[in-house]
């Protein structure tokens, strides 16, 4: 008899060591890519403004501001309160996953005020906040000199940590480094998620390519992020570095289906990329161990130097990794989510008063 195909995520989690989590969904989201077998979930700080520009989740995104800002009076202090409470309601759902497998499956991250990014102190007692939400809430915090620093204070707590905002090897190599250090000295090894950001890399290289009018085949500028994430999966492997690579940032369905075969685990977003890979149901073919050919390789370090600077193991230095292109545009993109609930937050201040 003719057996119903399982859906695509769950034939990945049979036959390949890669698994799937959902990033900045909606309840209803979570709940369907529960089902089809997401085993965690990111979020970050455009995560608010998302839900209220979705009509069937404004009415309450707004309740929610209207009750924080009845007693809290500072604005990024409400921002940062409304967004927990959104939050609150992915963790419940992804909590029964993480008391069958804990620390292996059912985290929810939270990133918080992208203002306060330069601020390893103000990282800390965010992460130290929003653990109390709940036991499956990891932290997200960016590979920058202030968030390593945070790192190496949330070590010794046993928190649970996502670096995210990886462009570069020499993010994902210093990263591990103070890991293994500090873990070694305080005997705490909390899980640890590297990321690597693979779609945001490759729309900054893109962005550089028509701002310099560089002459280079599209083909060639599809693989740069995944070229990328390649190499430093491999350095992570062959040092035995702890933890486990968490690829984010995605931008087309290559920036999943590429990197199965991986022990790497990989967030997307529902819309537009989790249900697209279900829609077209493609076959479980491992493909991260498909190197690009070296001429590839060789003209994207030729013609692009933001290439050459993540490509390379000493292409950036650790003050670098802030104002480094692609960390800058992913970073925008949270500031512009947060600074858009400022203002409704003001808005609802406004009309209340």
């Amino acid at each position: 008899m003719f057996k119903l195909k399982e859906n695509y995520f769950l034939r990945v989690k049979k036959h390949s060591p890669t698994r799937f989590w959902i990033n900045n969904p909606i309840p209803g989201e979570a709940d369907k890519a529960i089902a089809v077998g997401a085993i965690g979930c990111t979020t970050n700080p455009t995560y608010a403004m998302k839900q209220i520009l979705i009509d069937d989740e404004k009415d309450y995104v707004l309740h929610v501001v209207d009750e924080v800002i009845k007693d809290i009076k500072d604005n990024n202090e409400a921002c940062n309160l409304i967004q927990q409470r959104l939050v609150k309601r992915i963790l419940d759902k992804f909590f029964p996953l993480y008391k069958k497998n804990p620390g292996k499956e059912g985290f929810v991250s939270i990133q918080g005020n992208p203002f306060a990014d330069d601020n390893p102190d103000y990282i800390v007692n965010e992460a130290l906040q929003y653990r109390k939400l709940g036991k499956n809430f990891i932290a997200k915090i960016p590979a920058t000199k202030a968030g390593l620093k945070a790192l190496e204070n949330l070590i010794p707590e046993n928190m649970p940590i996502i670096i995210t905002e990886v462009m570069g090897i020499a993010q994902a190599v210093y990263t591990c480094e103070v890991y293994q250090r500090v873990s070694k000295e305080c005997g705490k090894h909390p899980p640890l998620y590297l990321t690597h950001i693979t779609g945001i890399f490759d729309d900054h290289l893109r962005n550089v390519v028509k701002r310099d009018n560089i002459d280079i085949s599209p083909d060639i500028l599809w693989q740069a992020g995944c070229i990328l994430a390649r190499k430093q999966y491999k350095i992570f492997k062959e040092r035995e570095y702890f933890g486990t690579m968490l690829g984010g940032g995605a931008r087309g369905l290559h920036h999943f289906t590429e990197m199965v075969g991986s022990e790497m685990h990989i967030t997307i977003n529902w819309i537009g990329t989790a249900d697209k890979l279900i829609e077209a149901d493609p076959p479980v073919v491992y493909r991260m161990f498909n190197p690009a050919p070296q001429e590839v390789v060789d003209e994207l370090l030729e013609k692009i130097p933001d290439f050459r600077r993540a490509y390379m193991e000493e292409g950036l230095s650790v003050d670098e990794f802030e104002d480094f292109g692609p960390v800058a545009l992913f970073r925008d993109s949270f500031v512009k989510g947060w600074t858009y609930m400022l203002k409704i937050i003001k808005e609802r201040r406004e009309k209340i008063s």
